[in-house]
């Protein structure tokens, strides 16, 4: 096998996004890298004395770091370290010296959470998510305190799954008919995705400190899609008085490989809204750099429904109010310190564009369609999801026109409810 051809998958050598594989005749998870069409099993790679040059700083060699069921330790190496061995990788592509011993065609992989996650805490940042949903789950008008610090809750760690993952429709309690009426306990009539993208702390922040603004970055290791499935109709009995639980706790569908910040910064740039109050100093980017913290990413969200496609939403994740960078500063903040492999949630995406009928459609979730009774589903599906149904987040990043960086897919299907 020689080394794969840089084709139109979004596995560039500019993405080389890093995951966990295993196959059915090496059954053990490992880390490899992403590129065309085809994984680069990085234990073998490194076995080749590919990164002999480098010290790990840890009793570990690389094959060994590599051959964990995790990127946990090769997440927490030095910035400088990560960067060296994407070039060497790089290097090697580009002078077509990469053996083909290393090489496992992408068909073949079995897909795996690319870390262990000890955390995973979910935001509430997109003005305009919030803009589409005031009402019945939140309050009629945005509470000025939105705007003042992230808006952020713990979620939970034993639903988070990797692509391709069976989402169960839950069965819980909710109102008949409207706020305050008689409650029911059934399967969800309001099942919901959420257009999210996640990213994973690399460098841990230690109980009892905080994080300046400035390194937030360097403690980033990467970004993957996200989709935190919901039910309305369960969230909307669960709201008052403490909040959600179990209406977004049933399962949260994650990309399987992860772009790191490297493959990212190319893509900086400023937020598209104007924080307006300005944030205090601990939440304010330096003005010395250029990019102001947020990343320009395409996305798009496909239903999938009895073999057919339809395409229900695109956004960005430039849109946000509050920036990645921004969230993880608030998110230490308090001192609680973070570890290796904890995932944020940037919180649903969506924005205020329209297409050419003047219908809004970078709706980050259904619940928006139904409140701006906007019609973004195929024609006589309902408003939500039904059993079967598949939702496909893809994300990319341009240059001239050009895919450049690609996120892969984040897809879920839903399944009956149990019981």
């Amino acid at each position: 096998m020689s080394s794969p051809k840089l084709d139109q998958t979004p596995y560039t050598i500019d993405t080389l996004p890093y995951g966990v594989i295993s196959t059915s005749t090496e059954p053990s998870p490992r880390c490899a890298v992403a590129i065309g069409e085809h994984a680069i099993d990085l234990a073998k790679y490194a076995k080749t004395g590919a990164f002999s040059s480098l010290e790990t700083g840890q009793d570990l060699t690389f094959e060994q770091i590599f051959s964990q069921p995790a990127l946990n330790t090769f997440a927490a190496l030095p910035w400088p370290t990560r960067r060296t061995i994407r070039s060497q990788i790089q290097e090697s592509l580009k002078a077509n010296k990469l053996p083909s011993s290393t090489l496992t065609p992408l068909k073949d992989v079995r897909p795996h959470l690319p870390m262990s996650i000890p955390g995973f805490s979910d935001f509430y940042t997109s003005l305009d998510h919030c803009k589409n949903c005031s009402g019945e789950l939140t309050t009629a008008n945005i509470p000025s305190n939105w705007f003042i610090t992230p808006s952020v809750y713990n979620s939970r760690v034993s639903s988070l799954l990797p692509t391709p993952s069976t989402i169960p429709r839950p069965v819980n309690v909710s109102f008949t008919a409207g706020l305050d009426s008689a409650p029911v306990y059934g399967p969800s009539k309001k099942l919901d995705f959420e257009l999210e993208m996640g990213y994973f702390v690399s460098r841990p922040i230690p109980y009892g400190s905080t994080l300046p603004i400035a390194d937030a970055k360097q403690h980033i290791f990467g970004f993957v899609l996200l989709n935190d499935w919901s039910a309305r109709d369960h969230q909307m009995f669960e709201m008052r008085p403490l909040g959600p639980f179990h209406s977004k706790g049933f399962g949260t569908s994650i990309s399987n490989w992860i772009v790191p910040m490297e493959a990212l910064e190319p893509f900086a740039t400023a937020p598209t809204l104007v924080q307006d109050p300005k944030p205090f100093a601990h939440l304010t980017w330096p003005a010395s750099e250029r990019d102001a913290g947020a990343l320009d990413v395409k996305l798009r969200v496909r239903l999938v429904r009895d073999g057919n496609e339809t395409t229900l939403s695109t956004s960005n994740l430039k849109y946000m109010y509050w920036t990645p960078y921004q969230q993880l500063t608030h998110h230490a903040a308090s001192g609680c310190g973070m570890a290796v492999g904890d995932l944020i949630g940037t919180g649903t995406i969506s924005g205020s564009g329209r297409d050419g009928e003047g219908r809004m459609n970078e709706l980050g979730c259904m619940y928006e369609a139904e409140r701006t009774k906007t019609d973004v589903m195929p024609q006589g599906a309902g408003e939500y999801l039904a059993d079967g149904d598949e939702v496909v987040l893809e994300g990319w990043c341009e240059r001239d026109g050009r895919v450049v960086v690609g996120f892969g897919e984040c897809r879920g299907r839903v399944g009956p409810a149990r019981g």
